[in-house]
């Protein structure tokens, strides 16, 4: 298993987001691992983690995440990420909308022993939502940027 905090937090967006991998949380997360996300939300662990997911990509089935920029030092990473999807989907109390939303955040990692034990996700979900509550776009296929 390696080690290298920017391989495993680079990883964690294009496997375990993108392609769904979630096979692989347990092998690049820590069972006792603590997220810190918008709104004071804390996640604990696979279970939170998964449930947490699972409602981001209701709303957002085809949600993809690019990793614009990855910096390390020793157990630390930072990731600058860029996510987009059409909302599509049901869930987090908003019906589909059909936008395409387009978004930025941060995630600051802590990676120990090959596994990521803590992190701190910066990012603009109340924008998001806001947009996601006002309804459908007048024109369609227009991606918004939050």
């Amino acid at each position: 298993m390696s080690s290298n905090a920017a391989e495993i937090a680079t990883r964690w967006f294009l496997e375990v987001w993108n392609e769904r991998a979630v096979h692989l949380i347990p092998e690049l997360m820590s069972e006792d691992a603590i997220g810190h996300l918008e709104g004071g939300q804390v996640v604990r662990g696979h279970g939170d983690f998964r449930a947490f997911q699972s409602a981001i990509l209701d709303l957002l089935p085809d949600m993809k995440v690019e990793v614009l920029r990855c910096i390390a030092d020793g157990e630390d990473t930072c990731v600058l990420w860029e996510a987009s999807g059409n909302h599509t989907g049901s869930g987090l109390g908003f019906a589909p909308t059909q936008r395409t939303v387009q978004f930025r955040g941060t995630t600051w990692f802590r990676v120990v022993d090959g596994r990521i034990v803590e992190g701190w996700d910066s990012w603009n979900q109340g924008g998001l939502f806001a947009t996601l509550a006002s309804g459908p776009i007048a024109n369609e296929g227009t991606a918004e940027t939050l």
